[in-house]
C-alpha cells in the first residue's frame, strides 16, 4: 500500500474562501519515502500578515509562483490511487479536494489522520498537536508551518504508527465499511459507537465539556454521523467539527419527543452553533391588567418575557380575532380592549351591546364581573388533552400533556396510569416551557395522528 502524506499552508482556516500557498506531498511505501513533490503556490488572494508571520510565507515569496491550475495533474496524479494521510486530515483533504475541483479534478481516495491514529497507537500524551506530539516522541520537526518540514515529521510519525499497530488499527480504519476517518479529529470513535438507533436528543461538547450544539434524531447514530459526511469547505463547518470532543445523548420514546426536548434544550443551554431555534421568539399574546379606574383591560400586544400572559399567537390578526371573539360573547367594550381606538364610545355601545364602561357608565366592579368570566371561557375554549405513545421500553409508554391550551411538559408512564386524573398524571411528567413553536409541533402531529390524542 503506498501513502501519500500531505501538509499545506493556507491564506486562512477554510477551502471555499481561501487558497493553498505552498504544498508537500511525501509518497510513503509503509517503510520509507519513495517520493516527494513540494512547491510554492500562488493564491488568488493576499496572504494576511497573520498568517505571514506565522509560516514566513509572504506575497513576495508567492509571486512568480505557480499557480494551484498549474500543478494540478501532478498533484493529482500523486494522490488520487494513495491513501491521503496528514495530521487533522480533513482539513488538508478539504483544501485539496477543493482546488483540485476548481482545476477539473475530483479526488476520491482513502483517508488516514495522524492525530486520530495517534490517541489510538500512542495514548497518554497530553498533546497530540504535531509540534508537541513530534518533541515528546523525539521526532526532528525542522521548518515547522511549512509544508516541507511539516510534512516530513507527519512522514516518520506515520512509520511509528505503522510499526506500533500491532492489531491491524490502521487497516480497520480504511475499511469501506469503517467511517473513523469521516469523524473529527479529536471525538474517540468510542462516543460514536455508544449512540444508540434510537430517536432522542444529542449534545456535541468541546474540550472542557460545554455544550456546543444540540440535535434532534430519530436515529441517533445515523444522524450524529451524518455531520462528519462531506468535505465542506465552509469556515463554520470547519471550526465546528475542530470542536468537537465528545457527545452525550438522551433517548426519546418518541420523535416528537426529541423535537421538543432539542427546543427546550437549546432555550436554555443557547449552544453558538444553533441559530435556527435560537431565533424563534412568540410574537404576540393576550395581556390582562386593571387600569387607573379599576378597569381590568385585555389587549394584544407583542410578547414580553417575565410577563403572565393569557394566549399567544404567531399573528397579530389570530389574537384580535380570539379577543372579538370574547368581546362579543361577554359584552365587553371594545374601546378598553384596544380593538376601537377612536376618542368616541365604542361602536358596541352605541348599537345596545356595551353597557359604556369607556364612558364610566358602567361601574369598574360591574363590568370586571364579565371580564372574569371571558377568561374563565377562554380557559375552557383552551384545550387539554394528552398524546400517548410508545415509549423507550416495552414497559412504558410516552405522555405529553397539553393544559389549557399551553403545554404543561412530557415523561413516561405506566400501562396502567389513570391518564383521566390530570394531578396524578402531571406528577409523573417533567415540566417544561411552552411556546407557540412547541405547541404548533403537538398540534400538528395530533392532526396527523388524532388516535394518539386523549382529550382530559
Amino acid at each position: 500500500m503506498l501513502y501519500a502524506v500531505v501538509d499545506i499552508e493556507t491564506t486562512g482556516g477554510f477551502a471555499s474562501g481561501n487558497g493553498i500557498t505552498e504544498i508537500s506531498i511525501l509518497i510513503h511505501d509503509g517503510v520509507s519515502v519513495v517520493d516527494t513533490f513540494e512547491t510554492l503556490i500562488k493564491p488568488a488572494q493576499e496572504i494576511p500578515e497573520y498568517i505571514q508571520a506565522l509560516t514566513g510565507i509572504s506575497n513576495e515569496m508567492v509571486m512568480d509562483a505557480p499557480l494551484f491550475e498549474d500543478v494540478a495533474e501532478k498533484i493529482y496524479e500523486l494522490l488520487h490511487d494513495k491513501t491521503f494521510v496528514a495530521h487533522n486530515v480533513n482539513f488538508d483533504y478539504s483544501f485539496v479536494k477543493h482546488q483540485l475541483s476548481l482545476a477539473g479534478y475530483e479526488l476520491l481516495c482513502n483517508k488516514l489522520c495522524t492525530v486520530r491514529l495517534s490517541r489510538k497507537l500512542l495514548p497518554g500524551h497530553r498533546s497530540y498537536s504535531l509540534g508537541k506530539l513530534c518533541s515528546a516522541l523525539g521526532i526532528e520537526l525542522n521548518n515547522r508551518h511549512r509544508a516541507g518540514g511539516d510534512a516530513a515529521a507527519t512522514a516518520i510519525l506515520l512509520g511509528i504508527l505503522l510499526e506500533a499497530d500491532s492489531e491491524g488499527i490502521i487497516k480497520q480504519s480504511l475499511s469501506k465499511i469503517s467511517k473513523e476517518q469521516a469523524l473529527p479529529p479529536n471525538l474517540p470513535k468510542s462516543e460514536v459507537d455508544k449512540l444508540p438507533l434510537s430517536p432522542g436528543v444529542y449534545y456535541f461538547k468541546d474540550q472542557k465539556g460545554k455544550v456546543i450544539y444540540i440535535g434532534k434524531a430519530k436515529s441517533l447514530k445515523k444522524r450524529v454521523c451524518s455531520h462528519f459526511t462531506g468535505n465542506s469547505t465552509t469556515k463554520q463547518r470547519q471550526d465546528f467539527l475542530k470542536d468537537i470532543y465528545s457527545v452525550d445523548f438522551e433517548i426519546c420514546g418518541t420523535e416528537l419527543m426529541a423535537f421538543i426536548l432539542e427546543a427546550s434544550e437549546i432555550k436554555k443551554l443557547w449552544p453558538e452553533n444553533n441559530r435556527a431555534l435560537k431565533r424563534f421568539e412568540q410574537k404576540y399574546s393576550l395581556f390582562a391588567f386593571e387600569d387607573q379606574k379599576g378597569y381590568i383591560r385585555l389587549g394584544i400586544d407583542k410578547f414580553k418575557k417575565n410577563t403572565p400572559v393569557l394566549y399567544s399567537f404567531n399573528t397579530i390578526l389570530e389574537g384580535h380575532n380570539l379577543l372579538k371573539a370574547l368581546i362579543k360573547e361577554h359584552l365587553l367594550c371594545e374601546k378598553l380592549c384596544f380593538i376601537q381606538k377612536n376618542r368616541q364610545c365604542c361602536t358596541a355601545h352605541e348599537e345596545g351591546k356595551c353597557a359604556g364602561a369607556c364612558l364610566g357608565k358602567e361601574s369598574a366592579a360591574a363590568y370586571n364581573v364579565r371580564v372574569k368570566y371571558a377568561i374563565d371561557d377562554l380557559k375552557l375554549m383552551l384545550p387539554t388533552f394528552a398524546v400517548i405513545d410508545k415509549g423507550r421500553t416495552e414497559d412504558e409508554q410516552s405522555c405529553l400533556l397539553v393544559e389549557q391550551g399551553k403545554f404543561y411538559g412530557m415523561g413516561y408512564i405506566s400501562h396502567y396510569t389513570d391518564i383521566n386524573e390530570p394531578e396524578q398524571l402531571k406528577s409523573a411528567l417533567q415540566p417544561y416551557p411552552s411556546n407557540d413553536y412547541i405547541l404548533h409541533m403537538i398540534m400538528a402531529h395530533t392532526e396527523q395522528f388524532p388516535q394518539k390524542k386523549i382529550a382530559i
